[in-house]
């Protein structure tokens, strides 16, 4: 069977929502809601991202996904078989539910090791680096990011998931992450039981040490409440969006490299081999002597200077 990626239909959708949301951003006083500067940037990202991901797409979904697909589900007797015995996944409709559950499952460690491995911070925290939150941000993507992504969703193939149906999933998962990004979307009731919405992804990017490196799901919040990373937007707390070690730089460039250059300098302040992994693999905000501290390190601090001062109610990140 053959499938075209959503994410093709979705790019002119893309910009015609960002075309709306501005225009309605400056007809109604929101004037601070998009930058020009900003935008022109997250635009330039964007663009990067568009051309990069074709190309990438050759290798994981032809080369990476095809060939684990076939290595782990040999034809046998004319039939599909995974290694494991049983008949690979075909296409009825509660496979491409299971699969995109699947995709799901993935898009949230996947999404949660961009946060928690320095080296791959260094490639997403390009999403991160606009202090504006809106749906110009949305396309303001990482391009090394798109290197190792396949990576991560290598199984659902293994395990038999026909690697175009796994292409179609990221496609979906990619245009829900892409509507998220908009302020002008209120609580949304029952719906925030199961899905992740736009008021939990604003929690997503905000800076305040109480909502770092919270809700990193994809269209549900399900795996954030299983493994203690969701958090729910308090109407209380002033959300300070972008992050604080930003690269303070329109420059595509700059915003493209500037955590790897630091990732660098901060991997010459000790000689230790483990110190210069721990710079490079550990955490972000890792650091030998303590001079810097991580999310969870920041979140306890909060915790402990919450419940001497009850009225702490904001924080930012070392």
């Amino acid at each position: 069977m053959d499938f075209t990626n959503p994410l093709v239909y979705g790019v002119p959708c893309f910009i015609a929502f960002i075309l709306l949301e501005l225009t309605y951003s400056k007809t109604h006083g929101d004037d601070h809601l998009y930058e020009w500067k900003d935008l022109f940037a997250s635009g330039a990202m964007g663009i990067g991202s568009a051309i990069i991901a074709p190309l990438v797409k050759v290798v994981s979904a032809i080369v990476i996904f095809e060939y684990t697909f076939e290595f782990f589900n040999p034809l046998v007797d004319g039939v599909r078989t995974n290694i494991m015995g049983y008949e690979s996944f075909g296409y009825a409709w509660y496979v491409w539910l299971l699969c995109q559950l699947a995709d799901d499952f993935t898009y949230y460690w996947f999404h949660r090791a961009n946060h928690e491995i320095r080296i791959l911070w260094a490639a997403h925290i390009v999403h991160h680096s606009s202090d504006n939150f809106n749906l110009g941000t949305a396309v303001r993507n990482g391009w090394f990011t798109i290197l190792y992504k396949p990576l991560f969703y290598m199984w659902m193939p293994a395990i038999g998931f026909p690697p175009e149906m796994v292409v179609v999933a990221l496609g979906i998962e990619a245009l829900w992450q892409f509507q998220l990004h908009s302020v002008y979307v209120p609580k949304m009731g029952w719906v925030e039981k199961i899905f992740n919405t736009h008021t939990m992804h604003q929690v997503h990017h905000a800076q305040n040490v109480e909502y770092l490196d919270k809700n990193h799901g994809g269209f549900l919040n399900i795996f954030d409440k299983l493994f203690g990373t969701w958090k729910e937007l308090d109407d209380d707390i002033d959300v300070k969006y972008g992050v604080i070690h930003a690269p303070n730089s329109y420059n595509p460039l700059v915003i493209l490299t500037h955590e790897f250059k630091d990732i660098w300098n901060d991997t010459k302040k000790s000689p230790k081999l483990t110190h210069k992994l721990m710079y490079i693999f550990g955490p972000p905000g890792w650091s030998h002597d303590g001079s810097t501290m991580t999310v969870k390190q920041q979140q306890r601090l909060f915790r402990e200077q919450k419940k001497k001062n009850p009225a702490v109610a904001f924080s930012r990140p070392n």
